[in-house]
């Protein structure tokens, strides 16, 4: 049976005078997963031999595409072969800013720069990752808003917009994306690869943030290669492809690439060298080694052993409202998204927030910071100690409750 509200409310002010401090804002791995890779300060000392397998010297100028042994591991991690790879420093967001970037100030092959257009539109999946929508907002890109669905995004509408040649770009987290932990249908995918946008520089983004990060063996979400895919029907050079180690070894200090057509590759290549002789070699040499000693598939699987139990502790806690909520249940990734009543979603957040409960702002998953039906809110657990979990998940369906309650 459920308690009435009076019972609920009497309930909310014992954790509200706790004085709890707890944050599911962002997805951050924990000290134990950090610790998994302190294996990386040993794989070098002062008997290393920096040199790679073309003859280089990693600590010195040069490659300015990366090491040949780090292309190796982003191969394995994409799916792509190396020839189509750039190695770059610890920040796949940072390389998609400078994509961007040098779209604005340049233009893409040859194409119009666009900060001389009279307007620039992208079309963003949401839910979806606030960095990305934040990078559109600092170069003054107009972001529309594309549904998200069980298997993607909408694609009757992306098809249908594409069709207008202001709209340069898509970003697109394919697999367990931020923040409902979806993975894109095949269908879905192959859709993307058949794309005929209006406007000859139009780019899919498509960021592989947590291609490898599964919560269960034999649950792996998997999808067909994008680059592979569009290959088929030419449109090869309409994708960018990122990914990084930054959940894998260090959030700080991981590496990240980029891969590409070939055309893409050397325009890449080429406005790269303006800006810098070569990214960390040291430390693309650094996780190469590590990974050729400790299998990937082993190191991630010791990644999901520490966070799955608290995905699966927080997903119980919610069962508690699912007749007035609905929740997203990833094989894979960093969040959890949660819908609740229309219009409450704020009320919502802040009402956890007088509990000591810190959440990510209201409309953080949409261009603008605007939830249209202000109903979505993104939980990030695996920062959580076990037994904070248990608290956090409280004080959430608690307010959740409360908050349909007053509002129903």
């Amino acid at each position: 049976m459920n308690k009435s509200l009076e019972e609920l409310l009497k309930e909310y002010e014992l954790y509200k005078n706790k004085g709890l401090s707890i944050n599911i804002a962002r997805g951050k791995p924990n000290k134990e997963q950090l610790d998994l890779s302190n294996g990386l300060f040993k794989v070098l000392d002062e008997n290393t031999d920096f040199i790679d397998e073309t003859g280089n010297d990693v600590r010195n100028y040069g490659e300015l595409t990366g090491t040949k042994e780090c292309k190796h591991l982003f191969s394995d991690i994409m799916s792509v072969n190396e020839q189509n790879i750039i190695v770059c420093g610890n920040s796949s967001l940072n390389i998609e800013f400078e994509l961007i970037s040098a779209s604005m100030s340049h233009g893409v092959k040859g194409s119009t720069p666009w900060n001389k257009l009279e307007k620039v539109k992208w079309l963003c999946p949401v839910p979806g990752y606030d960095r990305h929508f934040a990078i559109c907002e600092y170069f003054g890109i107009e972001m529309i808003n594309i549904p998200m669905t069980i298997d993607g995004p909408n694609m009757d509408m992306v098809e249908e917009y594409i069709k207008d040649p202001l709209v340069k770009g898509i970003w697109c987290i394919p697999v367990y994306s931020n923040p409902t932990g979806i993975t894109y249908s095949n269908e879905v995918v192959e859709r993307f690869a058949k794309l005929k946008p209006a406007a000859k520089d139009f780019r899919i983004y498509w960021d592989l943030a947590y291609v490898v990060h599964h919560l269960y063996n034999g649950y792996n979400d998997e999808i067909i290669n994008l680059l592979d895919e569009a290959k088929k029907y030419g449109n090869e050079d309409m994708i960018y492809m990122l990914a990084s180690t930054s959940k894998i070894t260090f959030a700080g200090a991981g590496v990240a690439a980029l891969a590409a057509s070939d055309n893409n590759i050397k325009e890449i290549a080429d406005n790269m060298k303006y800006q810098i002789i070569s990214y960390d070699k040291v430390n693309q040499l650094r996780h190469a080694l590590y990974f050729k000693e400790h299998s990937l598939e082993e190191h991630m699987k010791k990644h999901a052993e520490i966070i799955r139990p608290k995905f699966e502790s927080f997903l119980k806690a919610l069962e508690e409202i699912e007749d007035i909520a609905w929740f997203t249940k990833p094989n894979g990734g960093y969040f959890i998204s949660l819908f609740v009543k229309e219009g409450t979603a704020g009320k919502v957040i802040q009402r956890c927030k007088e509990c000591g409960l810190t959440l990510t702002d209201t409309g953080c998953a949409y261009p603008y910071h605007k939830d249209p039906s202000d109903s979505h809110i993104r939980i990030a657990p695996t920062y959580l100690e076990v037994d904070e979990i248990e608290a956090a998940a409280k004080i959430l369906t608690l307010s959740v409750r409360i908050e349909y309650l007053l509002n129903n």
